[in-house]
């Protein structure tokens, strides 16, 4: 067994100077000018830059001679984990950040759409996780879980609204296997509901029709929402809508490209983004399809965030609709995922974007045209009681020729 420790750990010391010596070959590649008269210069910056990863190399080696207890192969993986993690999180960015197996799984699955869980879209609200609602044909849809209802524990474990991204996953697993959630519902108070995890095909857009007027909720941005979303306006319209209105609340954003594509649906040919890098090289996005000819409104509130920001951002600048709403998170950065190859990955920010008339939302969000403010005190748990969506109605209604 301690052969077996002792090759684990020269394998992983083996990969550590494999990428520490990789990084200082770059560098000197990279920085080295052509040699003169049989020296090579290098600048100072260059030069402490360089001795900085020497540093690391130092600080393992003293910690692997010295350190009071053993360093098992886990603590060694822990090691490179860490210095991986220190520089990402030295930029103070949040959206800068290094992904080891269980969180780059987590991620490959969001964005795909596909998951074995419960199926449950969530908010946080005062701290607390609340039920949007429970994705249609899922299991907890047939558990009984409902609208407004509010998380309160996991498999016996207390969650709240400050660690939603736990709760989340304590509430995946594998097909098949079971976990029991307790919510407090109003008017009925603590209940606990057992739900069978099954694959959960996420539909991010779901649609329906209110008096002539077509409602289009999405939830997030995967890789197939512009297509979902072209498919349901496609069947609005069909059935002869005077209106739209679209619901972005508590929409966290997702794939940059599908926003675009959702907005191709709702415009004619315009700039809706561009973005600049560290470079300043400026891109544009531009759509390229007919838009839908009716008057629109867009619900959105702090949950808003990223392409939920994209798409709202340019309904609101080309005035292509109206705002309803409270503001928007303000997430104006684009991120790009690396493979690490070892299924792991690094995600970091490349980008800053900016509206169609040049505005940044970072940190500020997007105030809609029309503040409208949810009751503090009061469940939503359908459009028949949501104020938002009433004055989104009645605006698209007033427009209506």
């Amino acid at each position: 067994m301690k052969e077996n420790n002792k090759k684990n750990s020269s394998i992983t010391k083996i990969v550590l100077w494999v990428i520490i010596t990789n990084l200082v070959t770059v560098s000197l590649l990279l920085f080295f000018p052509i040699p003169i008269f049989g020296m090579k210069l290098v600048s100072n910056s260059d030069y402490n830059f360089l001795l900085d990863y020497r540093k690391l190399v130092r600080v393992h080696n003293i910690l692997e001679k010295k350190y009071v207890d053993e360093i098992t192969p886990e603590k060694e993986e822990k090691m490179l984990e860490g210095a991986i993690n220190g520089m990402a999180n030295s930029l103070g960015d949040p959206y800068t950040t290094y992904m080891n197996k269980k969180d780059y799984e987590s991620f490959i699955t969001q964005t795909s759409g596909s998951y074995a869980g419960v199926g449950i879209l969530l908010t946080v609200k005062d701290e607390k996780l609340v039920v949007v609602e429970p994705i249609e044909g899922g299991p907890a849809l047939k558990a009984g879980v409902k609208s407004g209802d509010i998380i309160t524990k996991v498999d016996g474990t207390s969650v709240s609204g400050k660690d939603n991204t736990k709760a989340v996953e304590m509430m995946k697993g594998d097909e098949g296997t079971e976990v029991t959630i307790t919510v407090d519902r109003s008017g009925v108070g603590a209940k606990n509901i057992k739900i069978k995890r099954e694959i959960i095909q996420m539909k991010t857009v779901k649609g329906q029709i209110v008096d002539g007027i077509g409602y289009v909720r999405i939830s997030s941005f995967d890789e197939i929402t512009g297509k979902e979303f072209e498919k349901e306006v496609d069947s609005l319209k069909a059935k002869g809508i005077k209106g739209l209105i679209l619901d972005l609340r508590e929409n966290p954003g997702g794939i940059l490209d599908e926003s675009i594509k959702v907005l191709d649906v709702l415009l004619d040919e315009k700039v809706v983004l561009s973005t600049v890098d560290n470079g300043g090289r400026k891109t544009e996005y531009k759509t390229n399809k007919g838009k839908v000819d009716v008057p629109i409104a867009v619900l959105v509130n702090k949950g808003s965030a990223s392409a939920s920001e994209i798409v709202s951002g340019a309904i609101k600048d080309l005035n292509a609709g109206t705002l309803i709403g409270t503001t928007t998170y303000g997430k104006g950065l684009v991120q790009a995922t690396k493979d690490l190859q070892d299924n792991t990955a690094l995600k970091f920010t490349i980008a800053r974007y900016y509206t169609p008339s040049g505005i940044s939302i970072q940190g500020k969000g997007i105030e809609p045209n029309i503040v409208v403010e949810l009751p503090k005190d009061k469940r939503i748990t359908s459009l028949s009681d949501d104020p938002q969506f009433k004055k989104a109605f009645e605006v698209v209604k007033s427009k209506i020729q």
